[in-house]
């Protein structure tokens, strides 16, 4: 059962004659200009060329994922491993900015006659669009008054302008993508605020730290196209990890039952207040079909506050790199692991330059007890690239403690 990313590469087709139109407005208010749209937009694409662009998107959003939380799964290539050392061009990164603010929640109290999640949809929806490309689509929705939209990486892909548009009887709308960060899968696109509805009231962030399971959540975006779906669950597990779209690790994912499906990519996970715990991301599948099983994945919310400020700037998000791949400690998945066996060491990564090698087990960093693999790569996930690291080994039968400076994380793993 793989999870997969979710989101569609078979638009329902809309009618050419409104999407000329809107196109040859594309100088107002924001609109997609011809020459700036996706291929898709407006057009119907020829049999041959639609096949070859569900293969291509069949390619691209198919991902195994080969972490999720489990005793005894191997990490690997998630704290930085292979043999690319490549590391990404930092010239424009900005290192760790301050995140966005967190607002408090608390329950709705429907009026007389609404239910929660009749009136949470009432207030949110308008914000939620969807996010087309040449090879799919997802959502995004809004989140400041200037125009910006937080979708995932995956969603915009290699584009640089994608099409925008608020329910379906609204304009399509030129999105430029302002920043992605393949380790999070979270992208921010631009659009020109005032094409924005006056019903869209930007989404707010709580902290995702005070998330509980069984908290009830609700997800709203557009599976199969289906304009601003809603579907409401509890939130099923917290703690867990998904593999980014560069291959490195997501870690504090939140699991939901809410049914989410292909095309909800991108799309907010709301609390029972309304605010935004998460953007879901990614489904379990049953390995027949890639529809919901009641297993979902989401960003959470405190990752999408650290990176938007760069993102929204324009910046490359630093992530650090200690340039190892581990695995488990004890190969008897019942038993409670001690540490992090590294399987590998990247040759001239951070790791290697201290003196790593491939069998040692890390018991702790800076203090910091290392009970799994998980751990681990939560641990380097919060520190910032040119930070040194104590790191307590245990190599045949000593101890061993190693200074490691890391690194701005390469582009993509292996």
């Amino acid at each position: 059962m793989s999870p997969k990313h979710i989101w569609s590469g078979d638009w329902r087709a809309e009618a050419d004659a409104e999407a000329d139109e809107r196109r040859r407005r594309g100088d107002q208010r924001g609109r997609l200009a011809p020459d700036d749209a996706p291929t898709t937009v407006g057009t119907a694409a020829s049999p041959a060329a639609a096949a070859q662009r569900r293969r291509n998107t069949t390619a691209l959003v198919v991902v195994s994922l080969l972490a999720i939380a489990v005793a005894g799964f191997a990490a690997v290539a998630l704290i930085g491993g292979g043999d690319d050392n490549k590391t990404a061009d930092t010239s424009n990164t900005l290192a760790r900015p301050a995140p966005l603010p967190a607002v408090a929640s608390t329950p709705v109290r429907p009026r007389a006659g609404r239910t929660r999640a009749g009136q949470i949809y009432a207030a949110a929806s308008p914000a939620v669009v969807s996010i087309r490309t040449s090879s799919g689509t997802g959502t995004g929705f809004l989140v400041d008054d200037s125009g910006t939209l937080v979708t995932n990486d995956h969603v915009v892909g290699d584009s640089k302008v994608v099409a925008v548009k608020f329910g379906t009887d609204g304009a399509t709308i030129r999105g430029d993508v302002r920043g992605t960060d393949p380790s999070s899968d979270l992208a921010v696109v631009h659009i020109d605020p005032n094409a924005a509805p006056a019903d869209a009231r930007p989404l707010q962030f709580a902290d995702s730290r005070g998330v509980a399971v069984g908290d009830t959540v609700i997800a709203i975006g557009n599976p199969f196209g289906l304009d601003r779906t809603a579907t409401e669950g509890i939130v099923s597990s917290l703690g867990r990890t998904l593999e980014a779209p560069n291959h490195f690790q997501i870690d504090d994912v939140i699991q939901t039952d809410a049914a989410i499906n292909p095309g909800n990519s991108g799309g907010p996970l709301l609390d029972d207040g309304g605010h935004v715990i998460g953007v879901n991301s990614q489904i379990a599948t049953n390995g027949v079909t890639n529809g919901n099983v009641g297993i979902g994945f989401a960003v959470p919310s405190n990752t999408v506050r650290q990176v938007l400020p760069a993102l929204r700037e324009g910046k490359t998000v630093s992530h650090a790199w200690l340039g190892v791949e581990t695995g488990s400690a004890t190969n008897d998945p019942s038993q409670p692991s001690d540490g992090a066996t590294v399987t590998a060491v990247t040759p001239g990564g951070p790791a290697d330059d201290a003196g790593v090698h491939a069998g040692d087990v890390i018991t702790s960093i800076d203090g910091q007890d290392i009970t799994d693999p998980t751990v681990l790569s939560t641990v380097i996930n919060n520190k910032a690239a040119g930070d040194h690291v104590a790191l307590t080994i245990r190599r045949g039968g000593s101890r061993q403690d190693i200074d490691v400076q890391l690194r701005e994380r390469p582009a993509q793993t292996p």
